[in-house]
């Protein structure tokens, strides 16, 4: 029986469509928090630390314990056999863990631009607009780092999805009708084909709860019982790893075959903390616009760029003082001590110390100041993640070098 899986943007009436959907054609709701409950039944996972992965907050010692990869596995499993039950329909972030080739699970996407769904929040859920506004920052911030984390690509991208229904375009009648026109379509999969799409993804889950010991960059894609797994992720000593990955999988009931191949990322020098460094990085992200910095926070964590975050200048200079930090990435337009006094101390106590300045407010005279203190790089937001991760290491090879230098 084919599936109906949504995600939508917090306010677009996306709740309404999904009842709508359900009455009528008879299958039951399941959100991100039912399988959460599940997931903790079945495997002693608690829903806040399942919550926690997904929104990509910071896990200790995930490189030793692999929480991430357990609980994302863990999940994948109780979703292939909510699959294999057939007559669901999705609605959360969690049905991102449905393999693209599961044909028939028809993936939804209920979106609104942002004014309308802060009407909506205003007027019919009685919030006022500060509220509204928060939550849907905070909502997209969640939904952007989940599909960033697992496919490399914003919230809304089209590609994610079968379908997308702008609700400021339709009404909730009109929506519900474009999703059941689509659904009607997946009667022409076989049944054959279905049971082989969930033979598929309920086999390739079993192989990332195994391959899950292991830890991070490994995905898995299964098609009649073949196996193939991706490593993303550069290691010291690839063979051994293969040959574990091979041993691990073959012990699977149902496995015909065990492949493994090095994926583009295998290859990838966009990260800042590897094993290229002589030490780790210390960055410092300073800034006073909290939401802005977790964010970028968030995203340099899961490039696997440790940083610390500070939200004023007096708190930069004291870090600072502690010799804790590499790089510094320093807006300019703060309260209190601003990013041009923090950069001129720093250069004068700290000169070691390089600093990327990332403003939202600076001009070309802004700019040609910072660097005439001795700033390393002048970017302006939204910077690319991309542009700035390679500033940053950049910055770091100049202190390697200085620090060569000064021993010969």
């Amino acid at each position: 029986m084919p599936i109906i899986a949504l995600t939508s943007g917090i306010y677009s009436n996306a709740g309404s469509i999904a009842n709508k959907l359900s009455t009528h054609i008879g299958f039951q709701l399941l959100t991100d928090n039912d399988i959460f409950q599940e997931t903790d039944r079945v495997y002693g996972i608690k829903p806040s630390v399942l919550k926690k992965v997904i929104d990509n907050k910071p896990l200790v010692f995930n490189d030793l314990t692999h929480t991430r990869e357990k609980c994302i596995a863990s999940l994948k499993k109780i979703i292939s056999t909510y699959v294999s039950q057939g007559s669901w329909i999705f609605h959360g972030l969690l049905f991102h863990l449905i393999p693209s080739e599961t044909t028939h699970v028809i993936k939804v996407l209920i979106i609104t631009d942002k004014d309308s769904r802060k009407q909506i929040g205003i007027k019919e859920h009685g919030l006022a607009e500060k509220d509204v506004l928060k939550n849907i920052s905070n909502s997209d911030k969640s939904v952007f780092l989940w599909t960033n984390s697992l496919f490399g690509k914003k919230a809304w991208d089209k590609s994610l999805y079968d379908i997308v229904v702008p609700t400021d375009k339709l009404s909730i009648d009109n929506a519900f009708d474009l999703i059941i026109e689509h659904f009607n379509q997946l009667a022409d999969i076989s049944e054959e084909a279905i049971e082989k799409e969930k033979y598929d993804f309920s086999l390739a889950a079993d192989v990332d709860l195994v391959l899950s010991k292991i830890g991070q960059g490994l995905t898995t894609s299964v098609e009649d019982g073949n196996v193939v797994v991706t490593i993303n992720k550069r290691v010291l000593m690839l063979t051994k790893l293969q040959h574990k990955i091979s041993s691990l999988v073959q012990a699977i009931d149902g496995v015909k075959s065990i492949k493994t191949k090095i994926g583009q990322n295998y290859h990838t020098a966009n990260i800042i903390h590897n094993m290229e460094f002589e030490t780790p990085t210390r960055i410092l992200l300073v800034d006073d616009e909290k939401d802005f910095v977790q964010t970028l926070s968030e995203r340099l964590t899961m490039r696997q760029v440790q940083n610390s975050v500070v939200y004023s200048g007096e708190d930069a200079l004291g870090f600072a003082d502690r010799k804790e930090t590499d790089v510094m990435v320093l807006d300019l337009k703060m309260p209190g001590i601003d990013g041009y006094e923090v950069l001129k101390q720093i250069k004068k106590s700290s000169p070691e110390i390089e600093v990327i300045i990332l403003t939202g407010h600076g001009s070309e005279e802004d700019r040609k100041t910072c660097l005439e203190l001795g700033a390393f790089a002048y970017l302006q937001k939204p910077a690319d993640i991309d542009i700035l991760t390679a500033t940053m290491q950049e910055a770091y090879e100049k202190i390697r070098a200085d620090k060569a230098a000064l021993t010969e």
